[in-house]
């Protein structure tokens, strides 16, 4: 997989992980620690691309 697909997937994934959150946010009785989870989880996939955008630009 090239570095630009693979950065397509994980913003992809980001863009998914976003709507969940706010969806569970929204959600009457939404579980607080299954969100925290999940914006840890988008948070590390944040990082993931921003560390692969600087690699690409360095090619």
């Amino acid at each position: 997989m090239s570095l630009s697909s693979h950065l397509t997937e994980l913003k992809k994934k980001h863009e998914h992980l976003s709507m969940e959150v706010e969806q569970a946010q929204r959600a009457p009785g939404a579980d607080g620690l299954q969100v925290a989870a999940m914006k840890k989880q988008k948070l590390k996939l944040k990082e993931e691309i921003a560390r692969l955008s600087v690699a690409e630009v360095a090619h």
